[in-house]
C-alpha cells in the first residue's frame, strides 16, 4: 500500500482508525526549524472530532507526541515522527460491516484488492488517517512561513445547494472562518449551511460540500515540467483526501465557457516584479507558480456511512440491507479545510526544496 507522498519533503502516514494510534513520518525537513508539539496541536485541534453538532460525536483529544527528529526545540534534519493515540474507539459498532459492505464506502474495494480488511471504522480508509497529513502539514507550513511568508487559508464554500456568496478574499482571516460552526466566513450563508447539515443529520443522512483554498505569498517558479506540475500535484494531493471527488484551480471548469481574450491574465511589471491583473490561472501557468495567489476548489461527497437502511451485498455473496452504526460526520466538508491547507503546504514545501536544488 503506497502511503508516502513527496520527493524531497516526503510524508508517510501510518495507523488505522481503531488501532492503537495514527501518525506520520516526515523526511527531508531541513535542520534548524523551530518546532514543538504546540505547533502541531494548533492544527490538530481544528481537525479533531467532537466539536459540536456539525461533526462526529467521537470524542478524541488528538494530542500529538513528537517521537523523533526534534532536539532542543529545533528539527535535526533526520526523520520527524508523530503519534496520536486513539482513545474513544467503539469497534463493536462496526460488527455488521465485517459481513456487509457499506454502499459508497471502500469496504468492497479493499476486500477485492487485498482479500482482507480492517473493518473497524474502515481502517486505513477512515478519515482518521488524515491526522498524519495535518501533522506533516504543520511542519511544511511553518517551514514555508519562515522562508517565504506563505499563508494557507481554506473555508467551506458550499453545502448541498447552499452557496457562499462572493466576497473580498483580501479580507479573509482564519478567525472569520473559525467563528462559523461550518467554517463559512459569510454569516448568512453559514446559518443556512448549518440548517442544511442538521436536517441531513436529523434524517439519518449526510450531505456534500465544497471547500475553497487560498494560498498567499507563493514563491514564483515552483513546479516541475512535465508530469510534476504544480497544479497536477495539487490535484493529486487533494484527490487523495478521503471523500474528495473533484478539483479545480483558478477559473477551473468555467474556463471551458470562456474565450481566450477573457481568460488570459494580462501581465504587467510594477518596477520590482511581474504581476497579473486578473487571476483566472489561479497562480499557476504551465504547471509553474507565477507568484500570484493560488486559488483552488475541491468537492467533497456526502459521508458514505449513514444510518438509513440501504441495499447492499455481503462477503458471502448474499444480498440484503445495512443500516450502519457508528459515529460519523454528517458533512465531511466542515472538517476538511485544515486538511486541504495541510496537503497544499506539503506540495509547496516539496516543490520549494526541489527548486532550490535547481537554482543557486
Amino acid at each position: 500500500m503506497a502511503s508516502t507522498f513527496g520527493k524531497i519533503f516526503s510524508v508517510t502516514t501510518w495507523g488505522e482508525s481503531h488501532g492503537p494510534a495514527v501518525g506520520a513520518v516526515v523526511d527531508g525537513c531541513p535542520a534548524g526549524l523551530p518546532l514543538c508539539e504546540e505547533d502541531i496541536q494548533f492544527y490538530l485541534d481544528r481537525r479533531r472530532p467532537g466539536q459540536g453538532a456539525m461533526t462526529t460525536a467521537r470524542d478524541e483529544k488528538d494530542k500529538v507526541r513528537i517521537l523523533s527528529g526534534v532536539f532542543e526545540g529545533k528539527t535535526t534534519g533526520t526523520p520527524i515522527s508523530f503519534a496520536v493515540f486513539n482513545e474513544d474507539q467503539r469497534s463493536h459498532d462496526y460488527a455488521d460491516i465485517e459481513k456487509w459492505y457499506r454502499p459508497g464506502h471502500a469496504d468492497l474495494c479493499y476486500d477485492m484488492k487485498y482479500g482482507f480488511r480492517d473493518y473497524r471504522g474502515g481502517g486505513r480508509s477512515s478519515a482518521r488517517e488524515t491526522i498524519g497529513r495535518v501533522c506533516a502539514g504543520a511542519v511544511a507550513r511553518k517551514f514555508l512561513a519562515q522562508v517565504a511568508g506563505t499563508e494557507f487559508i481554506a473555508w467551506v464554500d458550499s453545502v448541498g445547494n447552499i452557496d457562499c456568496p462572493e466576497f473580498d478574499i483580501g479580507t479573509l482571516t482564519h478567525e472569520s472562518i473559525e467563528a462559523s460552526p461550518v467554517r463559512c466566513p459569510v454569516p448568512e450563508a453559514s446559518t443556512k449551511m448549518e440548517e442544511e447539515i442538521l436536517d441531513a443529520k436529523k434524517n439519518a443522512d449526510s450531505i456534500g460540500g465544497t471547500v475553497r483554498l487560498l494560498v498567499r505569498g507563493v514563491p514564483a517558479a515552483l513546479g516541475e515540467p512535465v508530469f510534476d506540475r504544480l497544479d497536477a500535484l495539487l490535484a493529486q494531493a487533494m484527490l487523495s483526501i478521503p471523500a474528495c471527488k473533484g478539483f479545480e484551480i483558478g477559473s477551473g471548469f468555467a474556463a471551458a465557457r470562456m474565450r481566450g481574450s477573457r481568460h488570459n491574465d494580462e501581465i504587467y511589471f510594477d518596477g520590482k516584479q511581474y504581476h497579473t491583473r486578473t487571476n483566472n490561472a489561479g497562480g499557476c501557468v504551465g504547471g509553474i507558480s507565477n507568484g500570484e495567489d493560488i486559488l483552488c476548489r475541491m468537492a467533497f461527497k456526502p459521508t458514505a456511512t449513514i444510518a438509513q437502511a440501504q441495499k447492499t451485498a455481503g462477503r458471502g455473496g448474499e444480498n440484503g440491507e445495512l443500516a450502519a452504526k457508528g459515529r460519523h460526520d454528517p458533512c465531511v466538508a466542515v472538517r476538511a479545510p485544515v486538511i486541504v491547507e495541510s496537503m497544499a503546504a506539503i506540495v509547496l514545501a516539496d516543490l520549494y526544496l526541489q527548486q532550490k536544488r535547481h537554482c543557486l
